[in-house]
């Protein structure tokens, strides 16, 4: 079959890394080819409709992954772990988890209390390290087909288009980091109004927060979603968020903030993010990772000098992945987010699309 396949390159990785996007994307270690789509034993082939593009694979392909995580990876692999499958005719979206049951192992601890997102066999058993995407012994969603148990396929239901319902792995993660800010504070402040970003401030609703929502939007564009998905206020930088709400002290050449918001969510991904979502935080505060900021500095003291919390969620267990799919019923234009849809032939100017990028793999 066709496929992305990625094959890391330290050389690429290091120059990737100091470049960041001005490195060009045909010299990425990425290229179309023809994979063998493996038997296993348990599992189920599943036709690839549309596989999305995440941040965590932009991250890998520039070199902005942290190295303590490498381990539980394995390459070369082809990658994308956003599947959008179709089993039989009927759609169904993907748990990419590969867990013990997957991996032919007894529950670990993590698994056995539910929270296979915390599985502590993910680099053990019969399976190389990772879960689909970052696998070497199963194909990712950036090929024509997958394999998955049946257990990890959710059926689509009825009237939801495919440009939304491939979104559920995301919303999945958004839907698991959400939860952790119960009992809800009275307001939300949302950073970074990427797919993540425009994914939580609409699931806050869904899921019953009634408290102000605010969010900072870098361009425009972004903007206008956050506008349309029913952001009470918008800010178009950080700074200006917080300084609507802090106060101001200047010691010789340092400043310092009192005040800031009860919840920050960093939705970008970006050290920058990380380090004004501990800012933006009030006194006694919570900051809830969903974007994935690798190796980055910050000044820690708001950990202890404001006792600010901190949370975050990588995937989810199979109920909130369930809860996820259940929800794409009622998120409304969420097909806005979609930035283009591209044969896996146009993988470079995927990887550059305004907004998510998705490929569909089967162009018929």
């Amino acid at each position: 079959m066709k496929a992305l396949l990625y094959t890391p390159s330290l050389p690429r990785f290091f120059a990737a890394r100091v470049l960041g996007k001005r490195f060009p994307r045909r010299l990425l270690p990425l290229r179309l080819a023809e994979v063998p789509l493996p038997q296993r034993e348990g599992f189920v082939r599943v036709r690839v409709r549309l596989s999305g593009v995440c941040g965590s694979d932009l991250a890998l392909l520039y070199g902005k992954s942290p190295p303590s995580i490498s381990p539980f990876f394995s390459f070369p692999a082809v990658l994308g772990h956003e599947v959008l499958g179709e089993v039989e005719g009927s759609l169904v979206a993907v748990n990419p988890l590969l867990t013990c049951a997957d991996r032919g192992l007894p529950p670990c601890p993590a698994c056995q209390r539910g929270e296979e997102g915390l599985c502590q066999n993910v680099a053990e058993g019969s399976l190389a390290p990772g879960m689909l995407g970052y696998n070497r012994d199963l194909p990712g969603g950036w090929g024509e087909w997958i394999l998955a148990r049946p257990e990890r396929l959710y059926p689509i239901p009825v009237h939801v288009p495919e440009e939304r319902a491939v979104l559920a792995e995301p919303l999945a993660v958004v839907v698991r980091g959400l939860k952790k800010l119960k009992p809800w504070p009275k307001e939300v402040l949302i950073l970074g109004m990427g797919t993540l970003g425009l994914l939580a401030l609409q699931a806050l609703r869904a899921l019953g927060f009634s408290g102000k929502v605010y969010a900072v939007a870098k361009y425009p564009h972004q903007a206008a979603k956050a506008k349309a998905f029913g952001a009470d206020a918008l800010f178009s930088n950080a700074r200006e968020a917080l300084l609507e709400r802090a106060r101001r002290y200047r010691y010789l050449l340092f400043e310092g903030h009192r005040g800031g918001y009860e919840a920050v969510v960093e939705a970008s991904g970006s050290g920058a993010g990380f380090r004004q979502a501990l800012a933006l935080a009030q006194e006694g505060g919570r900051v809830l990772l969903l974007g994935a900021p690798g190796l980055e500095w910050a000044d820690l003291s708001p950990f202890w000098f404001k006792e600010v919390g901190l949370v975050g969620s990588y995937t989810y267990s199979p109920e909130e992945f369930a809860q996820a799919v259940g929800l794409l019923p009622e998120l409304s234009d969420l097909e806005a987010l979609i930035g283009g849809i591209f044969p896996l032939t146009d993988w470079q100017k995927a990887l550059s699309a305004k907004g998510k990028a998705l490929f569909r793999p089967n162009v018929s």
